[in-house]
């Protein structure tokens, strides 16, 4: 009979997202997650699998996190422009903030493992396309209540909106605020 597991998942899960977030897929070692897990490799394998099968789980984590920060921001009250405002300016802040700028995982993952990993890419692309989803109810909503232009095509404002998101992901890796709020309220005029 094996011990009992003496670890929370989820909490082994974000720890390995961390992981992952910070030295991307292949650059992690399985005695990097086992350390930031908090757990013994054997432990580790037992659970999740494989060194991918927590990979995706995190990829995963890292997805539904997202898209729960951006609806929480997105649904305050203030116009579409000013929410929008407030979730890329949260997502530029937050990577400014740490003291490793590790921009965004899914990007990071597109950049590693694009044209390599069908698999991941199944993972980034619905990222994304949640991503989107929010951004178009947002959008949606602005043109009910008047401060979106009645002619602006949901979908594809949503789209430019992510596309200058991961940009700016990529861009806080090296600039500063002043640049990347900048090309915020440059990509706001789209509304």
């Amino acid at each position: 009979m094996g011990r009992p597991r003496n670890f929370e998942a989820d909490t082994v899960v974000d720890r390995a997202m961390e992981a992952f977030w910070t030295h991307g897929y292949g650059n992690t070692s399985p005695a990097q997650l086992a350390e930031a897990a908090g757990v013994g490799k054997g432990s580790l394998y037992n659970t999740f699998g494989s060194k991918r099968e927590l990979f995706d789980r995190a990829l995963e984590r890292y997805d539904r996190r997202g898209v729960e920060f951006c609806t929480e921001i997105l649904n305050q009250p203030g116009t579409t422009r000013e929410r929008l405002r407030a979730w890329m300016r949260f997502t530029v802040d937050s990577d400014l903030a740490e003291p490793v700028r590790r921009g965004c995982m899914m990007v990071n993952t597109a950049m590693e493992l694009g044209g390599r990993d069908a698999e991941a890419m199944r993972a980034v692309s619905l990222a994304q396309e949640h991503m989107i989803e929010a951004f178009i109810a947002r959008i949606q909503q602005g043109q009910r209540d008047g401060d979106v232009r009645a002619d602006a095509d949901p979908r594809a404002t949503a789209e430019f909106l992510l596309n200058t998101i991961m940009g700016l992901r990529v861009s806080a890796k090296s600039s500063d605020h002043t640049t990347l709020y900048r090309i915020i309220d440059t990509a706001l005029t789209a509304l």
